[in-house]
């Protein structure tokens, strides 16, 4: 058998190995075989050369390495590798002088695989209490793949052949038109690369198939089921060209796949991490910024809005309604944040604004050139701080690719005609407009009233407040265009708005204004002014609405109570909700809603359309496949809340590095040491559980002292968890953590969900539902069971700035932080 020549000289065989892709490699195999049989050195050249194939294959080792995976381009296709990996696959690059099949075999073969690990425990690992702890699911965000065919459930009788042996008995499992799964005895060692003739016994006794060669295939994957059977992943090399066994295979499976079954494990796992991202995406605080690149210079192209994060875009919007992030984000400030040598770089960027006749101009500087000139610092935190515009946001920003706007369904492809016009890649406009696309930014804000009132303490140089001139922007005569694009998603609205122009009088506190109305909803409405208000978010009005009064006599609409929801920079449009008390009905509830049901037909919708078709979708795939964020699920329990799932994506943040240092990014994990049952009932469940999806998210603070030392994570985490921004009380554990700890202040947002999206996976769970009724609604009840979604962001130096905390510990804490992290990433 050629696998027992190979084992007995697998010495020399690994010794040979290190000699492939050297120009004297025929002489030194000549050599270091000399004493072997003919035979024996036929089956390890054959052994050379197949490791010596060129090959063009993807490696994705997200899930499948206790290392830290990133991006990795080679010769302009992206892979995904640790570390470990990546040295072991430029080392063989270099050996074998070009991308091989044995590269591809030793990055794959890493001591810090799974499977490899897997291998060396010869026990059946015990379940232990520890896992039983693993209670959230682990969601990788765009971990799905898209399959050319249908495979079918089908376990017929075959015969393989290999390497001139005899026939092995064997059994498949699924089967398609290009490949197929099949059930081996654990005796016989195949490798991942090699080529075996497979005969379909089971089918030609039914069938006179004309197959009397068989047809070949090659090993994709081996997987470890059990001590007596492994089951072997096939794909045809199609070398036979025999075109009337290909139709009578399609239409076989097309023909029995009701009776036999449907594999749907790609598209059950595809609507799981959909299902999750497009309950996540809408409900981010940070606004995603996209970044191109034309003629050398860097500048904000693209910004994707949400309702939580549509307020950010507005604060960078001037009085002319022109977005000034260009401003703010320039090409000095992105290039330099560029070169940062880490894959998610990081910055804190202060802002207020000040206005003159009327226009609202902007000042901006970042941490890092504050600490570049210590001099005017205090002037401008403490002169800047004083004003109600001013904030402070976190900047995270990263590679962003024009590719990872295309997306397909997870559907087999030979569906039919509808399958492959869904599945068409983004349209010539969207191409157009991402083509320069190069970095991502999320643009979180992260300024609140305590860090504030510490920064007006700072005290300066009265005599040099002209100097702030320096941190001013300008405004440009033809500014680049930064396109607003409203994320597309179906029931982010709980109720339609008609467009309606109806007068309006406006009672507040001070004044009795006049306006009228550009659209309402059942709970809501959207008014212009005559005037400008003196209004803010939060506060009362009564509205009375004189005409609409005349044409109904079972409603006094006169006085109703409304709240402010947002202004305008102009202070003439404001944003309204219903006022409600509880169990209190609203007149101005009851009379839209009988107003709307009674003429649907003449009202207009006021639907906005996107000025690109397609676009929105292209940006919020890109922003799938370049998660830096830590999502949390929270489903509702009994009486309070528990989290169901976490979200992982392309980059880590430090609570995933945390996990991972403990061997919980698998499948499952378990969060109780981060968020603790007591976090959760405590503090989480009594301050959520009455909010509605149309409230803003809620922030709390983690304050977490982490022990790297520690070998289990209950020892090595104290967690602490308090709503809003104030961590003042956990100053003495912050400040006795910085000794011999790593202390980490994350802000972490929970929003409540609304209705699931389910037109965004209608083609998926259609499909399912054709075939496994019931696994589609136990994935519908799955998703439906999520009440809230959360955010969790890493805020800590900022928050340390402002503890009153020994600055050189703080630093030497945040060196030996980076350190650590970084190690692992």
């Amino acid at each position: 058998m050629a696998e027992d020549v190979l084992l007995k000289h697998e010495a020399l065989v690994n010794e040979l190995k290190k000699y492939l892709g050297n120009t004297k490699f025929n002489l030194i195999f000549k050599s270091k075989t000399a004493e072997l049989s003919k035979p024996e050195q036929f089956l390890i050249k054959m052994e050379m050369s197949r490791l010596s194939q060129p090959i063009d294959r993807f490696i994705d080792l997200r899930g499948s390495v206790t290392g830290q995976v990133k991006p990795y381009e080679y010769k302009g296709k992206q892979h995904f590798m640790d570390d470990t990996a990546i040295e072991v696959f430029e080392a063989a690059i270099k050996q074998h002088k070009g991308y091989t099949l044995g590269v591809y075999e030793a990055v794959m073969n890493t001591e810090n695989n799974h499977r490899i690990l897997q291998k060396k425990s010869l026990e059946k690992p015990k379940i232990t209490e520890e896992d039983k702890n693993l209670t959230t699911t682990v969601i990788k965000f765009a971990a799905y793949e898209t399959r050319r065919e249908e495979r079918m459930n089908y376990s017929i009788k075959v015969k393989i052949e290999y390497n001139s042996q005899n026939k092995i008995a064997a059994t498949t499992s699924d089967i398609s038109l290009s490949g197929c799964k099949v059930k081996l005895a654990s005796q016989y060692k195949l490798k991942k690369g090699e080529l075996l003739t497979l005969h379909l016994a089971g089918l030609e006794q039914e069938f006179e198939l004309g197959l009397k060669h068989g047809i070949e295939y090659e090993v994709v994957a081996i997987e470890n089921t059990s001590n007596e059977f492994n089951h072997i992943r096939l794909k045809r090399t199609f070398r036979e060209n025999n075109t009337a066994f290909d139709h009578f295979l399609e239409s076989f499976i097309h023909g029995n796949k009701r009776r036999y079954k449907v594999n749907l494990d790609n598209t059950l796992d595809a609507v799981i991490s959909k299902g999750y991202e497009q309950y996540y995406i809408p409900r981010v605080n940070s606004l995603y910024v996209f970044i191109s690149q034309k003629n050398g210079v860097y500048y904000p192209n693209l910004s994707l809005t949400t309702e939580n994060n549509l307020f950010i875009q507005r604060y960078f919007t001037d009085e002319s309604k022109i977005p000034c992030l260009y401003s703010v984000l320039n090409h000095k400030r992105i290039r330099t944040l560029a070169l940062k040598p880490v894959a998610v770089k990081e910055e804190y960027l202060y802002t207020f604004t000040h206005v003159n006749a009327g226009k609202v101009y902007y000042y901006s500087a970042m941490r890092s050139e504050l600490e570049q000139q210590p001099q005017l610092k205090n002037l401008f935190l403490g002169f800047g701080s004083q004003r109600d515009s001013w904030r402070c946001f976190k900047i995270q920003l990263m590679p962003s690719h024009s590719e990872d706007a295309y997306i397909p369904l997870s559907l087999p492809k030979s569906l039919g005609k509808n399958i492959e016009k869904l599945n068409k890649p983004p349209s010539p406009r969207v191409e157009g407009a991402i083509k320069d696309v190069k970095y991502l930014i999320l643009l979180t804000q992260v300024s609140n009233k305590h860090e504030q009132q510490h920064y007006q303490q700072y005290t300066f140089n009265k005599a040099l407040v002209n100097k702030i001139k320096y941190f001013g922007h300008s405004k440009h005569q033809s500014p680049p265009e930064l396109n607003t694009v409203p994320l597309e998603y179906v029931n982010l609205r709980s109720n339609k708005r008609y467009l309606y122009k109806t007068s309006v009088v406006i009672n507040t506190q001070d004044a009795v204004l006049h306006g009228h109305t550009r659209d309402f909803s059942v709970f809501g409405l959207q008014l212009e002014c005559n005037q400008e208000v003196k209004l803010k978010k939060g506060d009362i009005v009564s509205l009375s609405f004189p005409d609409l009064q005349k044409i109904t006599k079972s409603y006094s609409l006169n006085l109703i109570q409304y709240e402010v929801m947002a202004v305008s920079k102009s202070l003439t449009t404001i944003n309204l909700k219903a006022h409600t008390e509880k169990d209190v009905p609203h007149t101005g509830v009851e009379f839209f809603t009988l107003l709307i049901n009674s003429n649907k037909q003449k009202l207009k919708v006021a639907e906005e359309s996107p000025k690109v078709p397609g676009l929105s979708t292209a940006l919020r795939n890109m922003v799938t496949k370049t998660l830096c964020q830590f999502p949390i699920y929270l489903n509702k329990s009994m009486a309070h809340f528990e989290i169901g799932a976490m979200g992982f994506g392309l980059y880590s943040s430090p609570l995933h590095i945390i996990l991972q240092n403990f061997a919980l990014l698998n499948a499952k994990t378990d969060l109780s040491n981060i968020i603790t049952k007591a976090h959760i009932t405590d503090v989480i469940t009594p301050n959520i559980k009455d909010r509605s999806r149309q409230d803003p998210p809620l922030e709390f603070s983690l304050i977490i002292n982490f022990d790297p030392k520690k070998e289990n994570i209950a020892d090595a985490i104290t967690s602490q968890c308090v709503l809003g921004t104030d961590c003042s009380e956990f100053k003495r554990q912050v400040s006795q953590g910085l000794k011999s700890e790593l202390v980490f202040i994350m802000r972490l947002y929970i929003s409540r969900t609304g209705r699931l999206d389910t037109d965004y996976l209608a083609n998926e769970l259609q499909y399912v539902s054709q075939y496994a009724l019931h696994k589609a609604k136990d994935l519908e009840d799955t998703l439906w069971s999520v009440s809230g979604v959360g955010d969790i962001i890493d805020v800590s130096d900022e928050a340390l700035e402002h503890l009153s905390l020994n600055q050189q510990q703080v630093e030497q804490m945040s060196r030996r932080k980076l350190i650590w992290l970084n190690r692992l990433r």
